[in-house]
């Protein structure tokens, strides 16, 4: 039986959310709170269509007047209701809402489909309460994020935005290079539904690495439409209409796009995400939209995953620090410098005015016989060949992946050693070499089969041969996408997702080459089947060239620090 909300509270935080908030300010070191907060639970927002938006707020005990902060989630109240607590400890009156279709909300939930029209409803009905003053600040990371910039475009004079490892488009984070990232959307299905039926319980599968474990052995049954039922133990509406109708479907992704939205006139921003953030490179995307709009955001990108507490707490930091500023005024809670980026490897922070920090040039280094990277391109042309198996498909090891476990810079020892995967590697760097960005790679290749896909991984092999992702992507092929040459080989280019790494003197750099990382991304099957229908395996022999006639590469952005 679903607990109400009030004995989940008790149960997880018995001594209140202001204990659990002087526990988080204690753990990301946060400035001090500077007041009390009551909490008026429960609350009927309507929502256009006449349907309850269940919203909880957060106000400081002080006769203000005090600012405004939204939060619009999916996920439940209760799991951002400390967060809720310490911005209302900060001086902001915080607005936290469920989503329509969760946590008490009416309705029916269908990701990124209702964003804009119940956050409209929302902020006309924020604007006629007796609180407001006029100042609104939107804010939370993620789904909360997008919800952001959904309304963007509509918020008052005196507004701030803090979108947080989130992006105005997802169709690239869901498709990227046409693959299908089921292990996202998979886990991120377990993720809602849990949140919203069996929090305590879904608290704990969180924990323990049950999510990955349960996403690993799902993605393996075919056919994948029908995963919902074993995921979630019924079916997901929205899970089935995005197999028949988000794949390859323009339209789809149109209505649920906000890029637009981002323009001259949208309130200051504050970004923060992680390199091994799955949004990551929509989400500096974003970024340069904004600045090339004339705004000066801010922007702060860590060695932090999707889910990193770190990455949570520096939220939280940035969050207070930015309405501070733009909402009560105190410009001192800024840093001097916009941008701060960590650099790996080199393991230190960089401030700098823009994004890159400094001027990149490319430094290019080839493929060439024996598994070797090298400055110049071989003399003759060669090739390396692999099988790949959907039946038994490669697997992800760590990356840019949505999970509570196992995500990030990982040792790859055991995958670079299977059979279906290449690796080509340079000799020992003379020197530190920095790169800040997309690295390109231009692959050459051949297969078997019309339908399959290419992964690509950058790592970083140290002092003791262990070798560390840095960055990757991958490409589906399909006919028609790409022109083979009189030979069958046919070319790609692509950029891996952006990071900031210093290889440093000693180590080698690595590149590996396979055809796929599951389940992060759906395996190609080699036929033509539709993705969520498809049944039938077939292997596919991959060849992948190098030399004079076939100069494949990878380009690194390379920058002095």
């Amino acid at each position: 039986m679903k607990k109400p909300l009030e004995h989940l509270t008790n149960e997880l935080f018995p001594l209140g959310a202001g204990i659990a908030s002087q526990f988080v300010h204690q753990m990301y070191s946060l400035p001090p709170a500077r007041f009390g907060v009551r909490t008026e639970r429960n609350i009927k927002v309507p929502a256009s269509d006449g349907i309850m938006l269940k919203t909880d707020i957060y106000t400081p005990k002080d006769e203000g007047p005090h600012p405004t902060l939204l939060m619009r989630t999916p996920y439940g109240r209760f799991g951002f209701g400390v967060v809720a607590q310490i911005y209302a400890e900060h001086g902001f009156r915080t607005v936290l809402q469920a989503c329509r279709g969760t946590d008490g909300s009416g309705g029916e939930f269908n990701p990124l489909v209702n964003e804009r029209k119940d956050g409209l409803a929302t902020l006309e009905w924020i604007k006629r309460q007796h609180w407001f003053d006029g100042r609104l600040g939107l804010t939370g990371p993620s789904y909360l994020g997008y919800a952001q910039w959904a309304v963007c475009d509509a918020l008052p004079k005196s507004a701030a935005i803090s979108a947080k490892s989130t992006s105005s488009d997802f169709q690239s984070i869901v498709f990227p290079n046409d693959a299908f990232s089921l292990q996202l959307w998979l886990s991120w299905l377990q993720t809602v539904d849990g949140l919203d039926n069996e929090l305590f319980g879904m608290t704990l599968r969180m924990a323990t690495g049950d999510v990955e474990r349960r996403t690993k052995s799902i993605a393996m049954e075919l056919p994948l439409a029908e995963a919902d039922v074993a995921a979630i133990g019924k079916v997901s509406p929205f899970w089935r209409q995005w197999f028949d109708e988000a794949i390859d479907n323009p339209p789809f992704w149109e209505a649920r796009r906000h890029t637009e939205r981002l323009d001259k006139n949208t309130p200051p921003n504050c970004f923060v995400t992680g390199w091994y953030d799955l949004m990551l490179d929509e989400h500096l995307a974003d970024y340069q939209r904004l600045v090339v709009a004339g705004h000066t955001p801010h922007l702060t990108v860590g060695r932090w995953t999707h889910t990193d507490n770190d990455l949570q707490g520096e939220c939280l930091s940035q969050t207070i620090s930015w309405m501070s500023a733009h909402l009560l005024g105190e410009k001192d809670a800024l840093r001097k410098k916009p941008v701060r980026i960590y650099v790996s490897g080199a393991e230190k922070w960089l401030e700098s005015e823009t994004f890159p920090p400094a001027p990149t040039s490319p430094e290019t280094y080839f493929f060439k016989a024996g598994g070797v990277l090298g400055s110049e391109p071989g003399n003759s042309n060669g090739s390396e060949n692999f099988r790949y198996d959907p039946a038994d498909p490669t697997p992800n090891v760590g990356g840019a992946i949505f999970a509570f476990m196992g995500a990030g810079a990982r040792d790859n020892e055991k995958l670079e050693a299977r059979a279906d995967v290449l690796t080509f590697t340079s000799p020992p760097l003379h020197a530190d070499l920095t790169m800040i960005g997309n690295a390109r790679i231009v692959l050459f290749v051949r297969s078997s089969l019309e339908y399959t896909d290419f992964f690509v991984r950058l790592c970083d092999v140290d002092l003791h041969g262990v070798s560390t992702n840095i960055s990757d992507a991958i490409m589906r092929m399909k006919p028609g996408k790409f022109s083979p040459d009189a030979n069958g080989i046919s070319k790609l280019e692509f950029s891996l997702h952006a990071s900031a790494h210093s290889f440093l003197k000693g180590h080698r750099i690595r590149l590996q080459v396979s055809s796929g990382a599951h389940p992060r991304f759906a395996r190609n099957l080699g036929t033509n089947e539709p993705i969520g229908s498809a049944t039938k395996m077939v292997p596919a022999n991959q060849e992948v060239f190098f030399g004079t006639d076939y100069p494949g590469a990878i380009t690194l952005p390379v920058c002095e620090i």
